[in-house]
């Protein structure tokens, strides 16, 4: 009986929507009761004329009150403004320079010199062959001669380089200001 009644209301819910939309006239006797019913509502709110328009806008029934507030200006003091031409020094910088240590060849009377020439031009960046001949005699004559000034991980570095040639040569590090 249930599914009957269910059956029953979809079936009259499927009619009256399908008169709601067909354009053909029908009597007003038939299917009166299936017709949706057709009622006007206003709009808007604002009186029962179409000449007053849409919804009005509420006025306060308390005054607002608004205020304006001026301020007089005061004298501040400006910071000097720099020049461009002028640096801005905000801290003093000191730098040191890093120590320098001497390169000593250490002279041996085994030595190449063609071989020592040749090996202290190709390590060392500024030297040139005058300059390494003149190095060596100075290392033959008295035992030892600088070769450079350099910061101590090039000072190590040449030495060792100057070791690993094949044959030896020997040389030492020292530090610049030692006496």
């Amino acid at each position: 009986m249930r599914q009957f009644s269910a059956f029953l209301l979809l079936f009259l819910g499927c009619i009256s929507t399908a008169l709601a939309f067909t354009t053909s006239a029908t009597s007003s006797s038939t299917l009166a009761f299936l017709r949706p019913v057709q009622s006007t509502t206003l709009l808007f709110a604002g009186g029962e004329s179409e000449k007053e328009g849409g919804a009005a806008i509420a006025k306060p029934k308390v005054g607002v009150e608004t205020k304006q507030v001026t301020k007089q200006k005061s004298k501040s003091v400006q910071k000097r403004k720099s020049k461009p031409s002028d640096p801005i020094s905000r801290r003093e910088d000191e730098f040191e320079d890093a120590p320098l240590f001497k390169v000593i060849l250490i002279g041996d009377e085994s030595y190449d010199q063609a071989h020592v020439i040749e090996r202290m031009c190709d390590i060392m960046e500024d030297m040139d062959e005058n300059r390494a001949a003149t190095i060596f005699k100075q290392a033959q004559q008295g035992g030892q001669a600088m070769c450079g000034k350099y910061p101590l991980e090039h000072a190590e570095m040449y030495k060792e380089q100057l070791i690993r040639s094949d044959p030896m040569i020997y040389s030492d590090v020292e530090e610049e200001n030692k006496n």
